[in-house]
């Protein structure tokens, strides 16, 4: 049994136990600790894989990577929004991505955003397809020694699968022909198939995609980095060749250490018959042994070509040169000077501006504003890296002018996304509207755009577009861990309190649709709302309570709702009283 055939079967091994595991933890909703543990559980097997078979991946880089995913799977078993939950699962798709880099032979530090985005997607074709390739070439069945009970096992496996047909085809004319076997039968198999079929659905999935992407992992890229690691010009040995080398005598193995080898002269020719040879006009020089003579360079070999290498040399008639940089950034220059010029009094005119507008009403002023500015600063990002990466290499003239227009441009962007944060205090401010999840979410990646921004300056601009990519990605994990501490359903149910306090209306029914991260303060303060805001919201309550009577599950435990479920539950005939799980309120009540 070869090397490849047993680590082939090492990773079924770990696909299958993590299928075992992702049928058993995941299919439990909603998720909590089930995710963290499924992917602790990946983590690991993927290192104890790579240690054994590709060492050389195990960088810091990985082990970064590897954490941050543990750490946003673990955010599943702290907070309980929705949002959350799906940036988490985001974030731990994109890592996976990132993780398969080094099989492309691309460093995930200096990689481009083109090039993880490839990695996302070799990834999830490695996952959907490598499993074929194990099973069809990585592990040579025919190897693999069947001895003892490895025999037997396998003669009784090829028994089960000739005989299945038959028990079934005779079992189903045996139980049509009698009633009374018929019921005994279905007494014995009291299968719930359904049930059955389900678990098996869910373990190949989970196994399947395990076992590919952990092929892709430790294979996809190994037979051509040791070839590359081979010195130049070496040739493999044959075992004859092997064996003549060992035998050789003492002198011999001086002349390998000393590095002298006998020198062949073209034709079989003498030294001085060589010498004496005069050589044609215009002759091409003959070729060498490597590093015996510098090699002509007026002919240089290209360099293979790799997706670390990924350039703009394959479309070389949409490179951008002086005057298309200067057409296109000068334009959209103006465009966006023209923009904050016209508006000044509009970007930073706040409230008083609305009140002395006649027919401009806030909402107008602020929600529309806020999401078009938003909206601009998103098409800016990818605008600048496309423009720098179709610049010409031999007009360095066009990469200067590049970096001044864009300069120019990302400081009129921020002018103009400091208007779109002042529109949205008026909106969620003591005269607006309040906070909602629309609102809040855009404005956290619009702060995380900004440090991009500056990313963007920093590195793109100064020359080093390489670091631009990984610092991007960790100041994107750094946010979203970020709002996590932050708690966005907790911070929007507690700022709208504040306004309500402050007189304006509180959303009864929006504040308590949002996730058990926000349950602590709508319960506090339960008291200070009015009767039919009490209604709404004990509604909510109510249908909590019998949810959570049905989620009574290790599996799904989250830090929010269990203490959700905790106050709930030591306070059921509050509950209870306005509809208990019946999760109605009566008539009567609502109408008062």
């Amino acid at each position: 049994m070869n090397s490849r055939t047993k680590t082939g079967l090492e990773i079924l091994q770990v696909a299958a136990g993590l299928g075992i595991l992702g049928d058993v933890l995941l299919r439990q909703m909603p998720w909590g600790l089930n995710v963290l543990l499924f992917n602790l559980a990946f983590a690991v097997g993927l290192v104890l894989l790579l240690r054994r078979h590709a060492p050389e991946r195990l960088t810091g880089q990985t082990y970064g990577l590897l954490g941050a995913l543990v750490f946003f799977a673990s955010m599943f078993v702290w907070r309980d929004a929705i949002q959350l939950r799906i940036a988490d699962t985001f974030a731990i798709i994109v890592i996976l991505g990132v993780l398969f880099l080094p099989t492309l032979k691309i460093s995930a530090k200096i990689a481009g955003v083109l090039q993880y985005a490839i990695g996302v997607i070799w990834a999830g074709i490695n996952s959907a397809f490598a499993p074929f390739a194990i099973l069809a070439s990585d592990i040579q069945w025919t190897e693999m020694h069947a001895s003892g009970w490895r025999k037997h096992l396998m003669s009784a496996v090829r028994g089960v699968f000739i005989a299945a047909p038959l028990i079934l085809i005779f079992g189903a004319l045996f139980m049509a022909a009698d009633a009374v076997y018929e019921g005994w039968i279905k007494s014995v198999l009291n299968i719930d198939f359904e049930n059955l079929f389900s678990h098996g659905v869910i373990f190949g999935i989970f196994a399947w995609l395990t076992a590919g992407y952990f092929r892709g992992a430790v294979f996809a890229g190994v037979a051509e980095t040791q070839a590359e690691t081979r010195p130049v010009g070496s040739v493999p040995f044959s075992s004859a060749e092997v064996s003549t080398q060992t035998e050789s005598s003492p002198m011999m193995k001086v002349r390998d250490d000393s590095g002298e080898h006998p020198v062949t002269l073209p034709n079989d020719a003498s030294v001085v018959e060589h010498i004496n040879i005069s050589d044609p006009p215009n002759a091409e020089a003959e070729t060498r042994a490597e590093a015996s003579v510098p090699g002509n360079t007026s002919d240089p070999k290209k360099n293979p070509w790799s997706w670390a290498n990924i350039d703009n040399s394959f479309v070389p008639g949409f490179t951008l040169g002086t005057v298309e940089v200067g057409v296109i950034l000068g334009l959209l220059n103006l465009l966006f000077l023209s923009f904050v010029i016209v508006q000044v009094r509009y970007l930073f005119g706040g409230f008083e501006l609305v009140q002395n507008t006649p027919d401009f009403k806030l909402a107008e002023y602020a929600r529309r504003g806020f999401g078009e500015l938003v909206a601009v600063a998103f098409i800016v990002l990818p605008v600048l890296l496309g423009g720098h990466w179709l610049l010409k290499k031999d007009k360095p003239a066009a990469a200067k002018l590049f970096r001044i227009l864009a300069g120019v441009q990302i400081v009129l962007l921020f002018v103009i996304m400091a208007s779109a944060v002042q529109r949205l205090v008026i909106l969620t401010g003591p005269l607006g509207y309040g906070m909602t999840t629309i609102r809040l979410y855009p404005l956290i990646f619009m702060s995380w755009l900004a440090i991009v921004f500056v990313l963007f300056a920093g590195t793109v601009l100064r020359g080093a577009r390489q670091y631009f990519a990984w610092g991007a990605l960790w100041s994107a994990f750094f946010v979203l861990g970020s709002t996590h501490v932050l708690n966005p359903d907790k911070f929007i149910v507690e700022t709208n309190i504040a306004l309500m306090n402050q007189g304006r209306e509180f959303d009864a029914w929006y504040n308590s649709q949002l996730s058990d991260d926000a349950f602590p303060p709508l319960w506090e303060s339960f008291g200070s709302l009015n009767e039919k805001e009490q209604q709404i919201v004990a509604r909510r309550f109510a249908e909590r309570y019998c949810q959570k009577q049905e989620e009574q599950d290790l599996r799904s435990w989250n830090f929010s709702r269990s203490n959700a479920t905790k106050s709930l539950f030591e306070n059921n005939e509050f509950v209870a009283a306005f509809g208990g799980c019946s999760g109605r309120i009566p008539a009567y009540r609502l109408q008062q």
